[in-house]
């Protein structure tokens, strides 16, 4: 490595061993690398050769100064195809990841005496992994956590589901059932889940900065009680929309780097291309979904019914052109998302 790469800031990054929110935090990295960051993007073993079966192993050196690394999850082998158990993932996170992260980053420290890479300058931690703040404040450098999630969903946590709740601040009309299910529980002291998210939410409150995947214009509410519990808070969605800012010739190589644990099947953009605009209901139930095909039918023939019939249609697509046209202001050259991205990327330029 040539003397003035070793000096360029150091960002590691860590998403939860999840597909989203190892898309959430790559995008992000890719954007900080843009910005003249290092890059060392952290996968679970597991993950990482996930990766590499659907991508390929020259897409993890598709990039200069851009590259991965990997910690053991501590669980028992399973089907290298599947996503794997989330509970017990949470539990492995709570219990085994700080000592495992702590010797990664004594590795790249090391490395960096050999001018192998950079030393490492700050951390970006997923939102649901509350060691990455404890790593960095031993290191002594700045720590961001990233909520791969909208502030809605950060910030909440039968009959007895439609109970009104009044208690959230910045959040109005919300029933019990509109609360995520990981906050949900009847057995507090055992459910690795919820107590991952309780511990998350409290330690975030000592991190440098707390970023969000969402605008200004799309929940400002839930963002002006998200930033008086919380200091720094910054909205930087959507990203993709910041990386399509970026110069085509800079572009081709930031979308080298692929983000799917799955093979993608490219054939359906060919069958997107020949519909008429505004004609597709596009449906995203994750990746740890699992449903019938009845099931399945059946959601996707209300959805059908909603959306493509009705004033209720009628307005969510009027709402969806709305929020579209506000995101795109957000991530514009004076947006608030542009420049919250750059606020953030002088926090972690700065000693902790």
């Amino acid at each position: 490595m040539a003397a003035a790469d070793n000096e360029k800031p150091h960002a590691v990054f860590i998403p939860f061993p999840a597909q989203s929110h190892m898309k959430g935090l790559m995008k992000l990295a890719k954007l900080l690398h843009h910005k003249g960051f290092f890059i060392t993007f952290v996968n679970t073993e597991f993950n990482q050769n996930r990766f590499i079966k659907t991508t390929g192993p020259d897409s993890l050196s598709a990039l200069p100064d851009f590259q991965f690394k990997t910690i053991p999850d501590g669980l028992p082998p399973s089907d290298p195809d599947v996503t794997q158990d989330v509970a017990l993932l949470c539990g492995s996170i709570r219990w085994n990841f700080l000592t495992m992260f702590r010797n990664l980053l004594k590795e790249l420290n090391d490395r960096s005496a050999n001018s192998e890479n950079p030393p490492v300058t700050c951390i970006v931690g997923d939102g649901v992994m509350p060691f990455t703040i404890t790593a960095a404040q031993e290191l002594g450098i700045p720590v961001a956590v990233f909520w791969t999630f909208p502030a809605y969903a950060r910030q909440q946590t039968n009959e007895y589901l439609e109970t009104e709740i009044d208690w959230i601040p910045g959040m109005k009309n919300i029933r019990l059932k509109d609360l995520p299910t990981f906050f949900r529980t009847t057995d507090a002291l055992n459910d690795d889940i919820f107590n991952l998210a309780m511990e998350s939410a409290h330690k975030a409150l000592e991190a440098t900065a707390c970023a969000i995947q969402t605008f200004d214009a799309l929940e400002p509410d839930v963002l002006d009680a998200l930033s008086s519990m919380f200091s720094h808070v910054y909205t930087i969605g959507p990203l993709q929309l910041l990386l399509n800012n970026v110069k085509d010739e800079e572009k081709d190589e930031l979308d080298s780097l692929g983000y799917s644990l799955w093979k993608e099947e490219l054939g359906c953009l060919q069958w997107l291309d020949s519909k008429e605009p505004e004609s597709v209901v596009y449906v995203n139930f994750g990746s740890v979904t699992v449903m019938s095909q009845q099931q399945l039918r059946d959601e996707i023939q209300v959805r059908v019914r909603d959306l493509m019939g009705g004033e209720k249609g009628k307005r969510m697509k009027k709402k969806a052109m709305e929020w579209k046209e506000l995101g795109e202001k957000a991530t514009g050259p004076h947006g608030s998302s542009s420049f919250n991205l750059e606020k953030l990327v002088n926090v972690l330029l700065s000693k902790s």
